[in-house]
């Protein structure tokens, strides 16, 4: 079947993909549930405005009215913030459905690299990816974000996993599945809100010439996983670990006492942390998408003179 019957690439986007430019993809739940409005569209059109600066052609990707987007205008990033929460967050197990009814999805890090892949684009921006939960040896709670890293190859930049995942399993399920993970100027996972988690990274590449490289190599040699770079959050904006945890933890507890659980943890977490913190972790947040959005743009471009 061919899937490219639902999918809309925007002219730009599409231009640049056939000329062998850089585009860098981006995610839409970031806008939709990430952050309330106006501040939702205001971050996203910054990270896109990032993203020209640095030499490479924004691609945020969505589902509106059943299409698969890639590439939006900003009428449309408008629309998705406006609706928050309203819009279905969709992973991979949603698509089908939220395309036969014409309805919206913002999309996570694993729609988002289907819908690029599916466009041709090569390189991705986001915040943080998920990951094992705490407990899942007992709940199986892992987020498709690791299973499609294994079997879409797409480049991922992100600032590591959220410290309220089991970080260290969440390294092993991705070695497991061949994901290779690389550290962006970093021998450690950075977990998110903070530069350092404790557990090491297999590789430290320190330019966007050695990480495009990399990638490029691995996509000639045809492995089918993508790669994840762990860039770590500016030290300007790192939270204190002790801050942070603490905040995780009480946030944790509170979820396992209310009985949240499966797609509804995350989205509670960070906003438990977030009133727990002050604001100040929505704050870090938006800075680590921005740092993300410039590694991923000047990766673009290496990568582009590769190939």
């Amino acid at each position: 079947m061919n899937l490219n019957k639902y999918l809309d690439v925007a002219p730009e986007v599409a231009q640049a993909v056939a000329a062998g430019k850089p585009v860098v993809a981006l995610e839409s739940t970031i806008i939709s549930h990430g952050m309330p409005y106006p501040q939702n569209v205001e971050t996203a059109l910054k990270v896109e405005e990032i993203i020209r600066e640095n030499g490479a052609i924004p691609a945020t990707i969505a589902v509106i009215n059943g299409r698969l987007k890639a590439g939006l205008t900003k009428e449309e990033i408008e629309y998705l913030g406006k609706k928050g929460h309203e819009v279905n967050k969709a992973s991979r197990r949603d698509l089908a459905v939220l395309v036969s009814k014409g309805a919206d999805g913002a999309t996570t890090v694993t729609t988002t690299m289907i819908i690029a892949h599916m466009a041709g684009i090569k390189i991705f921006a986001t915040g943080g990816i998920g990951g094992v939960h705490r407990g899942a040896e007992t709940t199986m709670d892992i987020s498709a974000d690791l299973e499609e890293l294994a079997h879409t190859p797409v480049m991922v930049v992100c600032a590591g996993a959220k410290s309220i995942l089991d970080l260290g399993l969440t390294l092993e399920y991705l070695e497991t599945h061949g994901v290779p993970v690389i550290g962006y100027g970093t021998d450690e996972l950075p977990a998110f809100y903070t530069r350092k988690s404790g557990f090491a990274i297999d590789y430290r590449l320190d330019t966007p010439q050695e990480l495009a490289a990399a990638f490029h190599t691995s996509l000639e040699l045809g492995f089918p996983a993508g790669m994840l770079v762990a860039n770590p959050i500016p030290e300007a904006y790192s939270m204190d670990a002790g801050v942070i945890n603490k905040a995780i933890a009480d946030a944790v507890e509170e979820a396992k006492n209310t009985g949240i659980h499966g797609k509804e943890t995350t989205p509670f977490l960070l906003a438990k942390i977030k009133e727990i913190t002050k604001g100040t972790s929505l704050d870090a947040n938006i800075q680590l998408v921005f740092n993300n959005a410039k590694v991923a743009a000047q990766t673009a471009c290496a990568l582009s003179a590769l190939q």
